[in-house]
């Protein structure tokens, strides 16, 4: 389930604003895809204190990081989010086309997420 949500310009990569959004949330295990392959935000998660990065590295790195399989795997976990917020037409679609009303559209359909899954636990 989404914790936190940051929207950045289309041609921007996903890892300038991951250190803004790790710095929010308590230090801990970090699981991503080889897209946020950096040493400086794999450094940043240890510096954090207690934070660990389990970042595979990218096939052109000389010195490769190993991610144990069955921790990697839970990085579907976001996939599936991803998954269920395309769900929404409107998101899917880009209807919105001011940032901050593409947002809000975004954390309306989060929160229908998150209140899905309340409604579905036993």
């Amino acid at each position: 389930m989404p914790v936190r949500l940051h929207i950045t310009a289309g041609q921007a990569s996903d890892k300038t604003v991951a250190p803004l959004l790790l710095d929010e949330l308590p230090p801990g295990i970090v699981v991503a895809d080889r897209g946020y392959d950096s040493l400086a935000l794999v450094e940043r998660v240890a510096a954090r204190g207690g934070g660990e990065a389990h970042i595979p590295t990218q096939s052109r790195v000389r010195l490769q990081r190993s991610v144990p399989p069955d921790l990697y795997r839970r990085r579907n976990l976001v996939e599936r989010y991803f998954c269920k917020l395309k769900q929404f037409r409107r998101i899917a679609t880009r209807f919105e086309k001011h940032a901050v009303n593409f947002l809000a559209a975004v954390a309306l359909a989060s929160a229908r997420i998150w209140l899905r899954s309340i409604e579905s636990a036993p």
